[in-house]
């Protein structure tokens, strides 16, 4: 079927809540499933681009709606072939193999363990011209047609237990409040940096992040996430938006974190990701946040995706658009990073399901059993 609108029409106009020709898609990759991928699409190459500054070649390839900057600690992944590396942080990172099939990097060093006081560390520079040249590019060749985002994700909570460690960090907040407090303003200027210069630029969105869910309950407790996060989350989205009001600011944690939704949208957050569906009902959150909020995410990526058939793939397809989907408010993703182990059948079955079944108006016999 003929799509009638650009990527950035589609984004935008289901991020302000209105129904576009189809829904927004997107997908992000493991090296291991990108390079799967594109070898598919006749592209040898074994770069890891996905998470780069100018976000490499797949998302055009596979007709995403919308383009990743990223910068910041999320690009540490990946950030070497080296069995160990240190990245710009000073957080040393190690390779490690899961079976036959992937690799994964796990934190072994924590520069910052031992400190005391706030001001005894520096950080990387985030004012340097050279580090926007991905996201310049991204506008200048493709800003007309695809939305344009920028990734800063592991922004703060993050940032302070990778460099600290968790158990630190989780003790700081509550034994060393003072120390904390201080210890997050000092690491606030990276991402106030960082994020003044993208909106300048022009991004149509600014995505950050930290995890603050598990599986089935939040890391830490409500009161502590509006004590030293909110606030701070509530600083940098009023001065993105005083800059530039039109810009959208998404937000992801993983696991569940249900009761800080409303105070994310009390400080500004439009977007949220991943809604994790083993986690949080996207029907739910639809329903009881989507006039505030686009859900960008809710394909399950813990048991459908990698253990499905194409044809449960695209059933929770179905069930998400069918459910969340609805008046706009909805980017349909993966719920994090598609697996090395995922078959190229389900991701391809996920893309082609989106563009069959995630057509507006929303096909009525996706709301009868035979459809779901």
């Amino acid at each position: 079927m003929e799509e009638t609108m650009t990527h950035k029409e589609r984004l935008l106009t289901a991020i302000n809540h209105e129904e576009p020709d189809r829904v927004p898609l997107c997908a992000w990759f493991t090296p291991e499933a990108e390079k799967k991928v594109l070898r598919h699409l006749g592209v040898e190459s074994d770069q890891t681009d996905m998470y780069k500054a100018a976000g490499g070649p797949l998302p055009i390839l596979m007709d995403h709606d919308f383009l990743i900057s990223w910068m910041g600690p999320c690009t540490s992944y990946y950030a070497s072939p080296d069995d160990e590396y240190t990245d710009e942080w000073g957080i040393g990172w190690k390779w490690f193999r899961y079976g036959t099939e992937g690799s994964y990097t796990e934190m072994v060093r924590r520069p910052l363990a031992e400190i005391t006081d706030p001001s005894e560390f520096s950080m990387p520079d985030f004012s340097k011209a050279d580090r926007f040249a991905g996201v310049k590019q991204l506008i200048s060749q493709y800003g007309n047609e695809y939305g344009i985002m920028a990734g800063v994700a592991c922004t703060l909570f993050e940032l302070a237990w990778y460099l600290r460690g968790m158990e630190t960090v989780l003790m700081d907040m509550v034994a060393n409040k003072d120390f904390m407090h201080g210890y997050l303003d000092r690491l606030m200027h990276w991402i106030e940096v960082a994020g003044r210069t993208f909106v300048k630029l022009g991004v149509d969105i600014i995505w950050i992040g930290d995890d603050f869910g598990t599986q089935d309950r939040m890391l830490i407790k409500p009161e502590l996430f509006r004590e030293f996060f909110k606030p701070r989350y509530a600083k940098l989205f009023q001065e993105w938006k005083t800059i530039n009001p039109n810009v959208k600011i998404a937000f992801h944690s993983d696991g569940y974190i249900y009761p800080i939704i409303g105070d994310l949208i009390e400080v500004g957050l439009d977007i949220l990701n991943p809604v994790q569906p083993k986690s949080m009902d996207p029907a739910k959150i639809k329903k009881e946040f989507g006039k505030h909020l686009t859900l960008w995410g809710t394909v399950d990526i813990q048991e459908v995706l990698p253990f499905g058939t194409p044809t449960d793939v695209a059933n929770e397809v179905k069930l998400r658009v069918r459910t969340a989907g609805k008046g706009g408010g909805l980017i349909i993703a993966p719920a994090h990073n598609i697996q090395a182990q995922v078959p190229l059948e389900n991701i391809l079955a996920f893309y082609n399901a989106v563009k069959e079944y995630g057509r507006y108006p929303i096909r009525e016999d996706l709301d009868s059993p035979s459809g779901s």
